[in-house]
């Protein structure tokens, strides 16, 4: 640094002719101790906002893994009924002692497993619908208490 870079300096200005501004220590330290103050309660937000969701994720779970085994469940009883009716109807067909008797026999079945279709196709939908929303419940209350925390 040469002789009027040091002039310069001691009479207030840097050496580019802009003046220098005093920061008292004690300012700059009260200004560092609230950003640290603020970066540690944002730290403690986004840990709290990742617990939250972490937590909505379990009961997301443990909601979906019932939901699930219900509709598996209700897929297995369907498709044991309607191969115990085709069976039976085949063992009716079977019997059948004339042409007419064949046509009455499948006019009855075919009315028979189109409203049993429809039926299961309700209850699988009703649970489909359940299991849809008990999936999402516990996401959308953990977002909401995160997003808009109470008072």
């Amino acid at each position: 640094m040469s002789e009027s870079e040091m002039k310069a300096g001691q009479n207030g200005t840097s050496g580019f002719g802009m003046p220098l501004f005093g920061f008292p220590k004690i300012a700059f330290g009260e200004l560092a101790e609230q950003g640290v103050g603020r970066a540690q309660e944002g730290c403690e937000k986004i840990k709290a906002a990742s617990e939250e969701m972490a937590e909505a994720l379990r009961e997301t779970y443990s909601s979906n893994t019932k939901g699930a085994t219900d509709y598996g469940l209700k897929v297995i009883e369907i498709s044991k009924d309607n191969a115990a009716s085709a069976i039976d109807f085949f063992a009716h067909l079977l019997a059948s002692k004339s042409v007419t008797d064949v046509f009455t026999l499948s006019a009855t079945q075919a009315r028979k497993v189109f409203d049993t279709a429809s039926s299961q196709n309700k209850e699988l939908w009703e649970l489909a619908q359940k299991l849809a929303t008990e999936t999402g419940e516990p996401i959308r209350k953990r977002v909401t208490k995160v997003l808009h925390p109470a008072g």
